[in-house]
């Protein structure tokens, strides 16, 4: 990545959500208001590594963005109305809007969207976060997340939600989200999830912006208070939070006098209005207060670890959250020794929602080592540094695990027979790709560096049930496989013989009633596809891939590069007005533009719109989320 990409990349992550937020004030929608914003970031990649990069590059985003807006109220024919509005809005001054981004915040966590969806379309939109980066912080994946995304825009556009702050009993009952979402957004800030870093000071500076504004909007919200209470006091930490080159430094090890005095003066009084309203105290209150705790104490000596460990009781019984539990074990590890803490964390270990989270054998590792027992610390920061996706984390891990004494750990390891195993020459590329995700999970939930000595049938069969417990039969039978093939290979005994085989069951799907499918009102790109893998009998991948320039309309084909591809008279009708008049190009196109972080190949870009091809993965979503089939259904219908 270029140097001015970096900064594009930057210049996107400070004022993104302030120009989506202006935008959909003007547009009143969110999905229309993020592709403008697109436009505009696609527009800076392709100038600015040629003009440089502007004195203000935050006012060029958004003029270049208001301009895209102006082009569509346009062609909407609604320009009369808002024509002195929009002129004034073109200056490049700052908007004289200040709350739109609390406007967006409370739009994104409306209630017409589910919980999942509200907290992941506002990091989205608020926070700037990719999709990968919020399946992190809530333990899922990034085509979960994806998924959540584009439903909840596609909600807000068909609801009409207006772009105002709720007040009354309408903005008490939608606190929870907003408050949900803050708390995330500061934490990916404090400490980032991916990337080179360990703070992302704009995403904390941002929350604490925001939590203040709100706190004002909701004077009498306890919990309000509470959560700026706790963002305030971690936030004066920052400072001392990494050393001289980035890794990060432990709390009983950080300069306490570094520690921003304003910031938790700020703290102790935000917690003091929340105490004052006289309720009973709710999960950001108890947080804080756990905050107040560590910075009262002059000295790491002074923690008054009996105090955290009794609040994060209450936390606990108030959100028995599998992280709060990992939290109170740590607590509860330094008031009443590493054995107690021990024995809580591995109750935990079960727990499918911390299989892959890399602070579990991080803790693990930490009470391992202060029992003494080197050679299990050393493996549990082993793998508690692959689980991470932070660089800075992983080193620091890994610095850990070097630093402990005694010998390399016995030979062979899970991670060396897995790889001999894998670079066998006899296994068709098939199996070994079913091979490979199989002792890749293995290895990533009991680590790489466990002696083969210690993997037992119970063992693999906790970790095997924690990962497959919930899949298909076949699934499960699959992974089964692999196993006993892995132990007969690595000489052990049957490490599978303690798992049953499932009986796999087939499933009688209901037939895809196309008659229906087709007297649906459906857009035009989608009836488009849908008709074309029906009438072709082609696979979704060799439609997906066709250009313009490959196709023959009056011959009804097209050139797919080695055979020809035909449809009927039904596509046909429906082929000219889905092109518009395009000449080259992938025939179908994607909803919007790609962002900077995933540049498309110029052949998957249309060179009329600058939209790219239409992926695969997008198009079997929206034809499940239509139909409950897969697009082979279609072509097989």
């Amino acid at each position: 990545m270029t140097a001015v990409h970096r900064t594009v990349d930057a210049v996107w992550k400070l004022e993104s959500a302030r120009i989506i937020a202006g935008l959909t004030r003007l547009v009143h929608d969110v999905g229309l208001a993020e592709e403008f914003a697109q436009d505009a970031l696609v527009a800076a990649l392709e100038q600015w590594p040629v003009a440089g990069v502007p004195d203000k590059p935050g006012a060029w985003l958004t003029t270049i963005a208001k301009r895209r807006a102006i082009d569509h109220i346009r062609r909407s024919q609604l320009l009369d109305r808002k024509r002195e509005e929009l002129a004034r809005d073109l200056d490049e001054q700052p908007d004289r809007e200040p709350d739109d981004v609390l406007r967006l915040m409370f739009i994104s966590c409306h209630p017409v969207l589910p919980t999942p969806a509200r907290v992941a379309l506002t990091l989205r939109l608020i926070g700037g976060l990719t999709a990968a980066e919020i399946g992190r912080a809530f333990l899922t994946t990034e085509a979960r997340i994806t998924q959540r995304i584009a439903a909840a825009k596609q909600t807000l556009a068909e609801q009409r939600i207006p772009f105002e702050i709720p007040a009354g009993s309408e903005l008490t009952a939608r606190l929870s989200a907003v408050l949900e979402v803050l708390y995330l957004i500061f934490n990916e800030g404090y400490a980032a999830s991916a990337g080179a870093d360990l703070i992302r000071a704009d995403l904390c500076l941002e929350a604490l912006r925001l939590g203040r504004q709100l706190a004002e909007l909701a004077p009498d919200e306890p919990e309000v208070h509470g959560l700026v209470a706790l963002m305030e006091i971690q936030a004066s930490r920052s400072a001392t939070r990494t050393g001289p080159d980035g890794e990060p430094v432990q709390l009983h090890e950080q300069n306490r006098a570094r520690w921003d005095q304003l910031l938790i003066r700020r703290g102790f009084t935000a917690m003091l209005r929340a105490r004052d309203l006289g309720r009973p105290p709710g999960p950001y209150v108890l947080q804080a207060a756990i905050a107040v705790c560590h910075a009262q104490a002059r000295t790491a000596e002074d923690t008054d670890w009996a105090q955290i460990a009794a609040l994060y009781d209450a936390l606990a019984r108030l959100l028995p959250t599998p992280v709060v539990k990992l939290n109170r074990a740590v607590a509860v590890g330094m008031a009443a020794g590493p054995r107690a803490g021990l024995d809580l964390v591995d109750e935990l270990l079960s727990d499918p929602a911390l299989q892959n989270y890399h602070l579990l054998p991080g803790v693990r590792g930490d009470l391992l080592a202060r029992l003494d027992r080197p050679a299990e610390a050393r493996r549990e920061f082993e793998r508690a540094a692959a689980l991470t996706a932070n660089a800075a984390e992983r080193d620091f891990l890994l610095r850990r695990a070097a630093r402990l004494p005694g010998s390399a750990p016995a030979q062979p390891t899970l991670g060396q027979a897995a790889a001999e195993f894998l670079s066998r020459d006899d296994l068709d590329a098939q199996t070994l790709r079913s091979y490979a995700q199989t002792l890749r999970q293995l290895s990533r939930t009991l680590g790489e560096s466990l002696p083969l000595a210690e993997l037992t049938p119970d063992r693999l069969a906790q970790t095997f049930t924690l990962a497959w417990d919930e899949a298909a039969a076949r699934t499960w039978n699959r992974h089964r496989s692999a196993v006993r093939s892995f132990s007969a290979f690595a000489g052990l005994p049957d490490l599978a013989r303690t798992l049953d085989r499932r009986t796999e069951t087939p499933s009688h799907r209901r037939a895809l009633d196309l008659a229906a499918l087709w007297a649906r009102d459906l857009p035009l790109r989608e009836r488009t596809l849908w008709r074309l893998l029906a009438e072709s009998a082609a696979g979704p991948r060799r439609v997906l891939a066709l250009n313009v320039e490959d196709l023959e309309l009056d011959e009804r084909r097209a050139w797919t590069g080695r055979a020809w591809l035909g449809w009927r008279s039904q596509t046909a009708a429906l082929l000219p007005d889905l092109l518009a008049g395009r000449e080259r190009g992938p025939v179908f196109l994607a909803d919007r533009r790609r962002g900077p972080g995933r540049p498309p190949a110029a052949a998957d870009v249309c060179p009329h719109t600058g939209r790219t091809r239409l992926s695969y993965e997008r198009a079997e979503y929206l034809f499940k989320q239509a139909t409950g089939h897969t697009l082979r259904d279609l072509r097989d219908s």
